[in-house]
């Protein structure tokens, strides 16, 4: 098989319950995040299809939809090229994103009772369960989990759309850090640090935390990125 075709293939989930189209575009846009598919490669719409053994028309929906999000770029007499994440994306995802990490997590400061506090640490102790475990797709969904908590205890509505649009980049860079165990050692005690950094209700150390820790998790991202070639 392609080996392309296979990296896409790899991210096809078929045991979700959404239409093949969906399905299909959530797996490009992955595997084209995550790296897998070289900024330059070419997609063929036909060896897709004849390949996995399905219709051209949740492909071309998937390439319409990646076009408008710039991963990819249809380029005369040649077809669909592949753009991907360049370092620069890198830069401006988490420039957005230690803004509104920061918002969401002083607002859920204020706001979160005791009980809040204790489920936010049982949160955290479970991750390391994970962890210690070596339960690599167990600590990636609890590391969602955890940001998904500040986020909804902000209570803040519309920041959490915003930050919807940026979901897919963030959960696939931070599957990339998380599968080093080093990243994701770290990641955890950080991630304790800003749990108490919240209960000392203190705006300018959860400032501090915040921006340290997304710094962190860019730097390994950037040098993986490196790694890969992505320019």
């Amino acid at each position: 098989m392609n080996p392309i075709i296979d990296a896409v293939n790899k991210n096809l989930d078929l045991t979700k319950n959404k239409p093949l189209k969906d399905l299909i575009y959530e797996a490009f846009k992955k595997t084209i995040i995550l790296g897998d598919i070289p900024a330059g490669s070419r997609i063929n719409e036909k060896e897709f299809s004849d390949t996995l053994n399905i219709s051209r028309t949740p492909i071309r929906y998937a390439m319409t939809q990646l076009v408008a999000e710039k991963l990819v770029e249809h380029v005369p007499k040649i077809g669909i090229v592949v753009k991907g994440i360049s370092i620069k994306d890198a830069y401006e995802i988490y420039d957005i994103r230690k803004s509104l990490d920061t918002l969401a997590t002083i607002k859920a400061m204020a706001l979160m009772s005791e009980e809040d506090f204790r489920e936010m640490r049982c949160l955290l102790e479970h991750g390391e369960q994970l962890n210690r475990e070596d339960d690599v797709d167990g600590v990636l969904k609890n590391f969602s989990d955890f940001n998904a908590f500040i986020y909804e205890k902000s209570q803040m509505l519309r920041l959490k759309s915003i930050v919807l649009d940026l979901q897919a980049y963030l959960v696939y860079f931070r599957d990339i850090a998380i599968r080093s165990s080093r990243r994701r050692d770290a990641a955890l005690a950080e991630h304790w640090l800003i749990y108490r950094g919240m209960r000392t209700n203190d705006t300018e150390q959860i400032t501090l935390l915040t921006h340290e820790h997304l710094d962190h998790s860019l730097q390994f991202i950037l040098a993986e990125m490196e790694r890969r070639k992505i320019d």
